[in-house]
């Protein structure tokens, strides 16, 4: 069972409802996942590992004021002990606060990841600063700096304890560098923005394909995981990734037959969206249409829409 409270610490707002809406402040409702895994729940939420020697802090909170609030209640949770950070993938909300730590933090990142950074990261950190003079003020000195490690497909940390945690790139979803980090004594998942908890997905820029997204679902299914920690839904148990894999597949299945019977993805998406309103009632829905043209555009469904007219 989730245990959660509001930490007696000074962050930078409480937390708002995930429901109302992404918030631009990280909140102060800290939820303990698994026995080593600790969440700060808002925009988003920011994953804590705690180890006898040391922590691993995941995503940043949205500018370097989130990130010191983080900072902060890390220091609360896992004081004196040495400090890792990564990012599950190179939006703002999630690696734009890395300024707000200290410099003797230890930043880790998969190399697709920080090559999205470095063409995409200032790009995207205008592209948000212009949504709200809030946004623009937390984001105006953001920077970003040399990560210290860079891995290819995947890096293992012992964080002290027995507390060993493997940080893996198994291909694009979200984004082309989403992160996953798996905490191997708990069997919990940080799973970014690739698992949600009944969240529609959505393919972000030039990011993954439909068909990419399945095989890195199928690579976590491996994993078992028993706790999963999204990045903006709640968080959930291992059940999570069986029903993003459905969701999809589902989504798919209908896009690749209405692409074959001819229909314009706005066509489909009006009536794939009436369907999947009704087969996932609990769902939030906020955009099927991004994603059916993502599958329409999938060189995977293309072929099989092909081989189905045959």
């Amino acid at each position: 069972m989730l245990r959660v409270y509001v930490a007696a610490i000074s962050l930078v707002l409480p937390l708002r409802v995930l429901a109302q809406g992404p918030a631009p402040l990280v909140g102060t409702q800290i939820t303990q996942v698994s026995e080593h895994v600790w969440a700060i729940l808002g925009f988003p939420n920011i994953g804590i590992v705690v180890g006898k020697d040391a922590v691993l802090v995941v995503d940043t909170g949205l500018g370097p004021r989130n990130g010191r609030s983080v900072s902060v209640a890390v220091d609360k949770i896992a004081p004196r002990r040495k400090v890792y950070l990564t990012t599950t993938h190179f939006h703002p909300e999630h690696s734009a606060g890395e300024a707000g730590f200290a410099p003797n933090t230890t930043l880790i990142r998969n190399r697709v990841q920080q090559d999205e950074l470095n063409a995409h990261g200032q790009e995207a950190v205008e592209r948000f600063s212009g949504r709200s003079p809030e946004q623009a003020d937390l984001l105006k000195d953001a920077v970003f700096r040399k990560p210290d490690v860079l891995f290819d497909s995947e890096y293992r940390l012992n964080l002290g304890g027995n507390v060993k945690v493997r940080l893996l790139w198994f291909g694009g979803a979200h984004t082309k560098g989403d992160e996953l980090i798996f905490v191997e004594p708990d069997r919990t998942l940080v799973a970014g923005d690739v698992v949600q908890n009944k969240v529609v997905p959505n393919i972000s820029g030039d990011g993954g394909t439909p068909s990419s997204w399945l095989k890195v679902l199928d690579q976590i299914k491996r994993l078992e995981p028993q706790h999963v920690l999204p990045d903006h839904s709640a968080p959930g148990d291992g059940s999570l990734v069986d029903s993003e894999r459905g969701f999809i597949s589902d989504l798919r299945d209908q896009a690749i037959a209405l692409k074959h019977d001819g229909l314009e993805s706005d066509a489909a998406s009006e009536r794939i969206l009436s369907v999947v309103k009704s087969r996932y009632p609990d769902w939030t829905f906020t955009s099927v249409a991004g994603f059916v043209k993502s599958i329409y555009a999938d060189p995977d469904t293309v072929a099989s829409s092909e081989i189905s007219k045959h």
